[in-house]
């Protein structure tokens, strides 16, 4: 089966690249850390969620689940108690939610077949591999950091946590290639689940970090990649429902006002040397600047 690998933020920054400059301000890295938690937090209310969706069957795979909102739950806690530690307030983290716009361009289908558990599995295993990227990456920046107490007390929760998320990837893959040996009619829907899925969530990343001119334009496209997995007749309903907020984009426009205002409050030359010709410029060149490790922030 196709392996799918979580992409570059507009094919030009790795995680590694963005999770560099994180490191280096702590204001930012706190936020970063604290949409950790989130994450972590708001996956159990979705696992759970699903759980009660699926009424019991597969009985293994419930069983597989309920240990995943106990893994996930742990997670919080530890992010939780790591934040509270350092001062940090621990409450909804600001800026365009990579949790609601994953869910935004979900399309829906009804529990109770394989077709319903092959889609649910293929976006729960393209988070998870994205959670996994980004945990990698930021226990590598922290290597590069000065090595302070505070940041040895973040690598080692982040390090705790890395082991647990790629076992969930792992757990992943077994279900999905389980379903699709079952015959290549469910090979075709994997496949196409993994395409599909993967694109939502390539849309849904870019869309918590590019803010720049033009960014509305981007979604657009995305979402015509994600629409274009879709059998025809269900294309035009999906573009018809997410098209208009996806151009009119009100998260994006807030998100934008954040960052700028932050920004010039940080430093105002630097708002005009550095942020506007970046809002301008669009994200362009071979290391991500300060404002999109802001904006990721924000």
């Amino acid at each position: 089966m196709t392996v799918a690998y979580p992409k570059k933020l507009l094919n030009t920054y790795s995680a590694r690249d963005i999770l560099q400059q994180v490191v280096l301000d702590r204001e930012i890295h706190l936020i970063t850390l604290n949409r950790y938690r989130y994450s972590e937090q708001r996956s159990c209310k979705d696992l759970t969620n699903l759980i009660e969706q699926l009424n019991g069957q597969p009985p293994q795979l419930i069983k597989d689940l309920s240990r995943h909102v106990s893994d996930e739950a742990r997670h919080a806690m530890w992010l939780t108690d790591l934040l509270v530690d350092m001062g940090v307030e621990v409450n909804t983290p600001p800026g365009v939610s990579y949790i609601e716009e994953f869910e935004r361009l979900l399309d829906g289908h009804a529990p109770g077949s394989d077709e319903f558990l092959i889609n649910t599995l293929a976006a729960i295993n393209v988070t998870e591999k994205r959670g996994c990227e980004y945990f990698s990456a930021h226990l590598y920046a922290l290597k590069q950091a000065p090595q302070t107490e505070e940041n040895q007390a973040i690598a080692e929760v982040i390090g705790k946590i890395l082991p647990e998320e790629a076992g969930h990837v792992r757990w992943g893959n077994r279900w999905l290639a389980e379903l699709a040996r079952k015959s290549p009619e469910h090979r075709q829907k994997v496949e196409l689940a993994k395409r599909r899925y993967g694109a939502i969530e390539q849309a849904a990343f870019e869309s918590g970090l590019d803010i720049t001119l033009g960014a509305e334009l981007r979604r657009v496209g995305n979402l015509l990649d994600i629409a274009e997995t879709m059998p025809m007749l269900n294309r035009v309903s999906y573009l018809a429902e997410r098209l208009p907020q996806t151009l009119l984009a009100p998260d994006l426009q807030f998100t934008r006002m954040q960052a700028a205002q932050r920004a010039w409050k940080r430093n105002p030359q630097a708002f005009m040397d550095k942020f506007v010709p970046m809002f301008i410029n669009g994200i362009q060149g071979n290391k991500p600047p300060q404002a999109v490790a802001s904006a990721k922030a924000e």
